[in-house]
């Protein structure tokens, strides 16, 4: 799907992009990323598809979304630094 077909779905939805993605706890800078890429990925379109068939057919999507208590996932470290604290820290410890 492309981005611009994505944003058309999210209008059907009533849903603005920092709206879509407080929604599904993901973050927005990575909704973004995919306007440079020109098109979305299969499980964010499916899941853009949805809402606005279901707000189309006037069901209370955005309560039962919030209703799974989704958490949004923090970026723990990546890259050389933390590949760096790990090896660090078996060398301290060695088994």
């Amino acid at each position: 799907m492309t981005f611009i077909e994505f944003k058309k779905l999210l209008l059907d939805a009533e849903l603005t992009i920092p709206k879509f993605t407080a929604l599904i706890k993901v973050s927005e800078k990575n909704i973004q990323s995919y306007k440079k890429k020109k098109e979305v990925p299969n499980a964010i379109a499916v899941v853009a598809a949805c809402f606005a068939k279901m707000n189309q057919d006037g069901v209370d999507y955005k309560t039962l979304i919030t209703d799974l208590e989704l958490t949004k996932k923090e970026k723990k470290g990546s890259g050389f630094s933390a590949k760096k604290k790990e090896k660090k820290e078996k060398i301290e410890k060695p088994e």
